[in-house]
């Protein structure tokens, strides 16, 4: 079924939006919260949350792209899940690498008048992406939104670990001198 009538579906408040969303990204869903957490019962409970939030989400949000804002909300939600889980029982898993990894480049973000500066920050992020090839590009992308692992990205474009952890690094760094520049504390 075509995004557009997904969301009509959801518009019209009739079940088989749900329905219609499951079947076209479902699985796109369940890839990205199995990335995250690890039960699949924790997944499974994230990829349902991701339709409910949708549902709420719709009206009056009308996303423009469907397979990202379903990809969002559910990155979100099993970023939460994650976090509670860790509250739990303190551990090491390859989100917690991910997010580590980005400490470095990005300001502290913990006082709550900090929202637009969070958001300015966010688009000079988005315009850094932007203008960077092709590969790095989507290298940063896949790790630190999808979260994916050095190995899953080396094998998705032909590279050794290695190589992706020192483009990954080169990238962030380009990123930090870019966020300083702007005045950006990091």
């Amino acid at each position: 079924m075509e995004d557009d009538k997904i969301i009509d579906l959801y518009w019209a408040r009739s079940q088989q939006a749900i329905t219609a969303s499951e079947e076209k990204y479902g699985p796109y869903c369940a890839a990205i919260a199995r990335r995250i957490l690890d039960r699949e019962e924790d997944a499974e409970e994230c990829v349902n949350d991701t339709w409910l939030r949708a549902w709420n989400a719709m009206p009056p949000q009308r996303p423009s792209i469907l397979s990202a804002f379903f990809g969002k909300l559910t990155r979100n939600l099993s970023l939460d899940r994650w976090r509670r889980n860790k509250a739990a029982k303190r551990g090491g898993s390859q989100v917690e690498v991910a997010l580590h990894e980005l400490e470095d480049c990005l300001p502290d973000r913990r006082r709550p008048d900090e929202e637009l500066e969070a958001r300015e920050t966010a688009a000079l992020i988005s315009a850094f992406l932007r203008r960077q090839p092709e590969l790095e590009r989507k290298l940063f992308i896949r790790r630190y939104f999808h979260l994916e692992s050095l190995e899953d990205l080396g094998r998705r474009f032909g590279l050794s670990a290695g190589q992706v952890k020192s483009k990954l690094h080169q990238t962030r760094q380009k990123l930090r001198a870019e966020l300083e520049r702007e005045g950006v504390a990091v």
